[in-house]
């Protein structure tokens, strides 16, 4: 019977050098909005500066957030802004914030801000009829 072996440690010291990253917008601390700003960018206050990426869904394969949070890693502070649950309704799916991505992004050293959906639109699929002669 082959022999089992079990390996335990920590890896210390990993860095990350982003070589595709895109120029960041900055946006003051007292008029930033997160509904109203872009995917990613710079929050700047009169004693620091801290990079923002957002999501408009907790599920990672659904609005590609990676892409948003690549484009901030070259920053000293870095923070996510995560929907904990986004329900569609009905007819539609319910997106929940997994546990991987919670550990993934404290792997990336990337503090995450948990946030909620508040108020929602009804959206009407359009349906586009086909006359068959």
């Amino acid at each position: 019977m082959a022999e089992v072996l079990h390996f335990t440690g920590f890896i210390k010291g990993v860095t990350y050098k982003t070589y595709l990253d895109d120029n960041l917008s900055r946006i003051n601390l007292d008029v930033f909005d997160v509904n109203k700003e872009r995917g990613y960018g710079l929050i700047q206050s009169p004693t620091t500066e801290i990079a923002y990426s957002k999501w408009v869904s907790p599920k990672r394969t659904r609005s590609y957030p990676f892409a948003r949070i690549y484009n901030t890693y070259n920053s000293s502070k870095v923070i996510t802004i995560i929907p904990v649950i986004k329900d569609e309704g009905k007819d539609g799916d319910i997106d929940k914030i997994q546990y991987s991505t919670i550990s993934w992004m404290n792997l990336l050293n990337i503090y995450i801000v948990l946030a909620y959906y508040e108020t929602a639109k009804k959206v009407l699929k359009k349906v586009k009829l086909i006359r068959i002669s």
